[in-house]
């Protein structure tokens, strides 16, 4: 047994350390900073790190840290030379959801305000965003990350709606999305309950996108945004916003069938035939996605 344990542990620690090595320049940088910024925003290339800064707080979110979480993904949003973004919080928590603290002072400012009281949880961005949830990402912390395209999620990571036990309601969209995401009953579970879920069972049910080990969340969730960086943006784009708008806004078969060809149509002239005419030439062919943890150097 304990030969088994050693040996798990030395594998992580493998992991760890090839992510470290092969993840963006500024990574450790990043995660080590003493910044007492309560969101801390950095771009490398193509990418946005957003990073919640509460650590002594375990990122629970208050009035001015979702403006600054607003304010962060307007800049990223509007940033056209800025393709995907990775968000997640330090010091080893993802985010406790809202800070109790101001509802038990009685404000309820954060909660009724239009922009939300988490951050950006009622805006459908053009661009993706990958979530790397580690520690806790429970009650308004995991509304944050069902709102995120992609979530990677550290192995010992716990999920959950929380708030269930305090007598605070959903207001962030997980009523919507989470049915959507893994279906109506096995919403139902977790928003009635309240109950822990682990990343074996987030990814068994359709939440996580992929479990990495303790201390490679980060890293895998960069080399994920970077991958997504790489495609053609536009048709990307146009493909995620079809999916959204047709599991969101369309009520038929027909109706999807018609706003994907619409949206596809749009962009052939301007990706496709390019991309087709590149393949024909023999350039990419054979080639890969880049999905693993090795980060390729970018050669462009």
């Amino acid at each position: 047994m304990a030969v088994h344990l050693r040996n798990k542990f030395n594998q992580s620690f493998r992991n760890y350390l090839t992510v470290k090595q092969n993840s963006v320049p500024f990574l450790r940088r990043y995660a080590d900073s003493n910044s007492s910024d309560l969101v801390i925003v950095t771009k490398q290339k193509r990418l946005y790190l957003i990073g919640i800064n509460r650590p002594e707080k375990r990122n629970a979110i208050n009035d001015e840290t979702a403006a600054l979480l607003n304010d962060a993904f307007d800049k990223f949003e509007n940033d056209d030379d800025a393709y995907a973004a990775v968000l997640f919080g330090k010091g080893g928590n993802f985010c406790s959801g809202y800070d109790l603290g101001q509802v038990a002072k009685g404000n309820f400012y954060g909660i009724t305000s239009d922009r939300g009281p988490i951050g950006p949880l009622r805006r459908l961005l053009k661009k993706p965003v990958v979530a790397s949830i580690s520690g806790y990402a429970v009650a308004g912390g995991f509304e944050l990350a069902l709102w995120c395209d992609l979530r990677v999620v550290e192995e010992t990571a716990v999920m959950g709606f929380f708030n269930r036990r305090f007598g605070l309601p959903l207001l962030n969209g997980s009523t919507t999305r989470l049915p959507h995401l893994i279906g109506l009953s096995r919403a139902l579970d977790l928003i009635l309950t309240g109950r822990p879920v682990h990343a074996k069972e987030a990814l068994e049910m359709g939440i996580a996108s992929k479990i990495t080990a303790c201390g490679t969340g980060l890293g895998n969730a960069i080399n994920l945004a970077n991958c997504l960086c790489k495609f053609p943006q536009e048709s990307l784009r146009t493909d995620r916003m079809s999916a959204y708008r047709s599991t969101y806004d369309l009520h038929s078969l027909e109706e999807a069938l018609r706003l994907e060809y619409e949206n596809a149509c749009s962009i052939i002239t301007s990706e496709s035939i390019k991309g087709a005419a590149s393949f024909m030439q023999g350039v990419g062919r054979h080639g890969k996605f880049h999905l693993d943890n090795e980060e390729e150097n970018d050669k462009s």
